[in-house]
């Protein structure tokens, strides 16, 4: 390690001297001059020392961040309660999902909330995104736009004009001038990245940037981009359905795994304030394949319902298809209902989709994705009137999940009056349900089935 700098500071006003003297300059004080080890901070030498932090203990109380609320009640249900001045929040989905619009909506509505908002495209010109905003409605919002994406020009822009919210559409195409590289390449995003940070703490002013995503769905460009901001959003849905996701993967003011549910119109993206009847609306009449799943999404249930087919292969090695879930956990399953429960699903094609264009994650659904698998392949509708979940162990035991009464209230709000969930789950109190609680998935088969 190199040896560092010595320093020479004043114990009388703290100021630093590269060497010794007998009177400091500062203060105009005698003898108070004394030389101090430097600070090290990996293979360099600090040479001048700095302020001390000022420290508190864990009982200290501090008021909760004031939020502003856009009026858009899912867009702030997913930041947590509204948007908290000086943070910094990422927003990324695949090309044409929506984000633009929905940042523009946005931005209008927290316009017409009393914000000051800048809108920076470095996509597309100023006149392309005031024909959106007409398309919209949204010309009288009393929203700034600009055109740029040199982000010195932006950076001075913001600090003339100040702000309360600032959009940079999208991170991708900013570049600075200092960094010789092209825009959208990784050390340009993460300098650019910085740099609007940096500016937002010390600005106070907020910031959300748009991220391009990856074929596998991760935004684009370092991972040390999501570490930086405050909030990370998803807006997820697929081209084919009308609905669209928005969800918080991370949120420092907030609750994370939170979503917010919107509807594409013609019109631009509508609230959806029960997404639950939502999903489903468009559910046929019962037949074999589907089983309704009672899930938690965030802090809201949300019920969606899972489909499956089952049919014979004229493959060698049989197909698994998954639409909305996680393959995984599809090859898990159907190894425990085959070792477990003694149905095997060898030589038969297995398709599995959710509704609507949903994305589950929950381990709770493995239960749904058992009954809907064994429907499909014994060719037995389960009852239109129940919901199910249960997270399914390789034992092939139903473990509890959380938040039981909160599901079955929103399974009874909806007309729902059957419902089947592990055993140890805590009812709460009653829900006017009929509730059968299992053991094991073995007991579930024999009982829905009449087979085990």
């Amino acid at each position: 390690m190199a040896k560092g700098v010595p320093a020479f500071t004043c114990t009388a006003c703290g100021a630093v001297h590269r060497k010794w003297a007998g009177k400091c300059d500062a203060c105009g004080a005698w003898n108070t001059i004394v030389e101090e080890a430097p600070l090290t901070a990996g293979p360099k030498a600090l040479g001048a020392r700095g302020k001390g932090i000022e420290l508190t203990d864990l009982a200290t109380e501090e008021a909760p961040p004031p939020r502003a609320a856009s009026g858009m009640d899912e867009l702030d249900r997913v930041l947590g309660g509204g948007l908290v001045p000086a943070s910094a929040i990422l927003v990324g989905g695949d090309p044409g999902i929506g984000k633009s619009t929905l940042l523009l909506q946005a931005a209008a509505s927290f316009a017409h909330a009393g914000l000051k908002c800048l809108y920076i495209s470095g996509e597309e010109a100023a006149a392309q995104v005031r024909m959106r905003a007409q398309r919209l409605g949204l010309t009288n919002a009393p929203v700034s736009l600009g055109a740029e994406t040199n982000l010195r020009e932006i950076l001075t822009t913001l600090d003339r004009e100040r702000p309360a919210l600032a959009i940079i559409d999208s991170i991708q195409t900013m570049w600075l001038d200092t960094i010789d590289s092209a825009p959208g390449s990784v050390s340009q995003v993460r300098s650019s990245a910085h740099e609007l940070v940096t500016f937002a703490k010390t600005k106070g002013v907020a910031i959300i940037l748009v991220g391009h995503v990856t074929k596998e769905g991760q935004i684009a460009g370092p991972r040390v981009v999501e570490h930086m901001v405050d909030t990370v959003l998803y807006f997820e849905g697929e081209r084919g359905h009308q609905f669209r996701i928005l969800r918080a993967v991370k949120n420092r003011f907030g609750p994370a795994d939170e979503i917010g549910v919107f509807e594409m119109t013609g019109d631009g993206l509508a609230q959806v304030a029960n997404p639950s009847a939502l999903f489903l609306s468009e559910r046929d009449k019962p037949a074999p394949g589907s089983a309704v799943f009672a899930g938690i999404e965030g802090t809201r249930p949300v019920l969606t319902e899972i489909q499956a087919l089952v049919a014979p292969s004229p493959l060698g090695t049989p197909r698994r298809t998954v639409v909305g879930l996680d393959s995984g956990r599809l090859s898990t399953i159907l190894a425990v209902l085959e070792a477990r429960c003694g149905i095997p699903f060898a030589g038969l094609d297995v398709f599995l989709n959710v509704a609507g264009g949903m994305r589950v994650n929950e381990p709770a659904a493995d239960l749904a994705v058992a009954a809907a698998l064994l429907s499909a392949r014994e060719d037995v509708a389960i009852p239109p009137d129940m919901v199910l979940f249960g997270e399914i162990s390789l034992s092939g035991a139903l473990r509890p999940v959380g938040q039981t009464e909160n599901r079955l209230k929103e399974a009874s709000k909806l007309g729902f009056t059957r419902a089947i969930a592990p055993s140890r789950s805590k009812l709460g109190s009653t829900t006017g349900m009929e509730v059968r609680q299992m053991s094991d998935l073995t007991a579930f088969v024999g009982d829905v089935f009449g087979a085990g």
